[in-house]
């Protein structure tokens, strides 16, 4: 089965976490051991084990934060040093294009066309695709600054991240847009940019949504309902997105899964990827249908399998929630949508 995975911090892991990207999962985890009190966690995503579970396309961002272990996600303390982390990281994705790793994905007719081709693909060596987006807004100079990223290949932009961006409030913090956020939203409309309302703070969501009047997508969301946090969606917010015709998609950190999960005590087994589809059923529950649900795995996103579901060891592992979906009585055409039709359907629509 193809499958669509709608955020990695692929370019950060490799820029941030030093990693080489292109080894196996496991060939990166043993040269990691040498190191101690460095990395997050035992890694789960590489290139090689995305082609190796046929994840042949991504949503990859651009993520300007730095980490450390023993640190909270940390900002750059100037706006430029994050604009230049996020061109770096950028650049990035453009070598391994060069290469033939990867091949960038921006307009309806390079998706229809790469899927087709991964469909049909039995030789397990075509480039894996990436649509590009940025994760945080420090990068963006000002609202005029837009058009020059629509250029660069950004097609997705989340505001916000942990804590007050330069545009809006995010997870963490409580609050709206701030004076520049509203202008920002019109010059993405403007480029035809797409929303990813991932992170926002309720009111920031809320005054984002009244705004803004492009595509929108949660890239990397669970629900509120099922574990109550701030960094979840509530259910009048998803039923908001459900009406702009979004995807959300489920995110694997397993904080994020598990009520009463603690980063750092909780047992991995007390997570599996039954908890996964706990949160794409409630969602389906609450639409009716199975057409608004997704990947965003968000693994090795600043973790790694210590705080992953416990049956899962690399991202090869995703086509285990389709067996669990079939499980459940989910159709074959609607695990399909789950697992990459409704992201490929969304875009379709978005990029017309």
């Amino acid at each position: 089965m193809l499958i669509f995975d709608a955020h990695l911090d692929m370019a950060w892991n490799a820029l941030e976490w030093n990693r080489n990207l292109e080894w196996p999962v496991h060939k990166i985890r043993e040269f990691e051991k040498q190191f101690t009190g460095i990395t997050p966690g035992p890694n789960t995503v590489s290139w090689h084990d995305l082609r190796q579970g046929r994840v042949g396309m991504t949503i990859s961002t651009l993520l300007p934060r730095l980490h450390r272990k023993d640190k909270a996600l940390s900002h750059y303390q100037s706006r430029e040093a994050a604009y230049a982390s996020a061109y770096g990281q950028l650049y990035y994705y453009k070598a391994l294009v060069a290469k033939g790793v990867l091949r960038e994905i921006s307009d309806a007719p390079s998706l229809q066309a790469h899927i087709r081709e991964w469909e049909h693909d039995t030789t397990g060596q075509l480039p894996i695709g990436y649509i590009l987006s940025m994760e945080g807004s420090p990068p963006i100079l000002s609202p005029s600054q837009i058009g020059e990223w629509y250029q660069a290949g950004l097609r997705i932009l989340g505001p916000s991240h942990y804590g007050v961006s330069p545009y809006s409030h995010g997870t963490g913090s409580e609050g709206g847009l701030l004076a520049d956020g509203p202008a920002l939203l019109r010059e993405m409309d403007k480029v035809g940019m797409i929303l990813d309302v991932t992170h926002l703070a309720d009111q920031s969501f809320w005054e984002a949504l009244d705004i803004f009047q492009g595509p929108v997508l949660a890239s990397h969301h669970n629900c509120r309902s099922l574990v109550n946090a701030d960094r979840q969606l509530a259910d009048d917010q998803i039923k908001a997105l459900l009406k702009r015709g979004a995807v959300i998609g489920a995110a694997f950190d397993a904080w994020m899964l598990q009520p009463g999960w603690v980063i750092g005590v909780t047992q991995p087994d007390q997570c599996t990827l039954e908890n996964v589809v706990n949160h794409i059923d409630h969602i389906c529950q609450l639409a009716g249908n199975a057409r608004h649900c997704g990947m965003g795995t968000d693994l090795d996103g600043g973790f790694g399998k210590e705080q992953s579901p416990n049956d899962l060891d690399t991202i090869a592992d995703l086509h285990k929630v389709a067996d669990i979906l079939a499980r459940r009585g989910y159709s074959q055409a609607d695990i399909d949508g789950i697992m990459y039709q409704n992201w490929v359907r969304f875009f379709e629509r978005a990029w017309k």
